[in-house]
């Protein structure tokens, strides 16, 4: 067991170091769309699903987190939130959910979308990447590029996520989602997408909190609310910005 804690650490590390190196120069990109959206008074969504939106979630409505990052909620895609949960799964292989979600919503041209999905084959992504796009918004995806040409794609264009963004993370995570194994164990386990991928979307959030602010521009910041005055910070930081979250209703 110690043995696995190890080597389930080192996966982490590992993983992490490599977007370090590789990905540094597409954080800096997406992390100047981020910041021009923020300054531009633009509108800024975040969609994950399944375990995809918990990286999604962690950047949304949190301490030290921008203010103007709302969450793309779809009913029974956000996270294991519906019963039975393989429910959630079939969701995302049904066309016509990602357009009329973003239908609904105050999204319009010029407006950024970060777009989470591990894999990049299901309808969900691409759909709701293609409808953005076709909406005149920009689209960031966070995705792995191991899966394209591994496994199939499953929306009808034949494409992935990866194909249908003005930009691409590539959280680099090997298909399976697996770090680990052992003999008696049958399958691969121990997943670091979820680290991984959180990690990218908090450097692109910090580091477009440092261009604003070097910019003389005050970035819209939350405070932790188990802080002294961090309840009415927060409270004042939404009234502020109340034309830009969605959040609150």
């Amino acid at each position: 067991m110690t043995d696995l804690v190890g080597q389930y650490l080192d996966a982490a590390v590992a993983h992490l170091e490599r977007i370090r190196g590789e990905e540094a120069a597409t954080i800096d990109t997406a992390a100047e769309l981020l910041a021009e959206a923020v300054e531009g008074d633009r509108r800024i969504f975040v969609f994950g699903a399944g375990h995809s939106s918990l990286a999604a979630q962690d950047v949304v409505y949190r301490a030290g987190g921008l203010v103007v990052i709302n969450l793309l909620n779809v009913p029974g895609m956000t996270g294991v939130n519906v019963m039975p949960a393989p429910l959630g799964s079939a969701l995302e292989r049904v066309s016509g959910l990602a357009t009329a979600t973003l239908d609904l919503t105050p999204a319009r041209a010029g407006d950024l979308l970060f777009l989470i999905s591990l894999s990049g084959r299901q309808v969900m992504p691409v759909e709701l990447a293609r409808h953005a796009r076709s909406r005149g918004m920009t689209v960031v995806g966070v995705t792995s590029l191991a899966y394209p040409g591994e496994v199939s794609a499953n929306h009808p264009s034949g494409t992935y996520l990866k194909d249908n963004c003005d930009l691409v993370l590539d959280s680099g995570i090997a298909v399976g989602d697996g770090e680990l194994s052992h003999p008696g164990a049958g399958a691969p386990f121990g997943s670091v997408s979820t680290i991984v991928t959180s990690a990218l979307m908090q450097a692109v959030v910090a580091s477009a909190i440092g261009k604003l602010a070097d910019r003389g521009v005050t970035p819209p910041l939350f405070r932790s609310g188990n802080v002294d005055g961090g309840t009415e910070w927060n409270a004042k930081a939404m009234a502020d910005n109340a034309d830009r979250i969605y959040y609150s209703w």
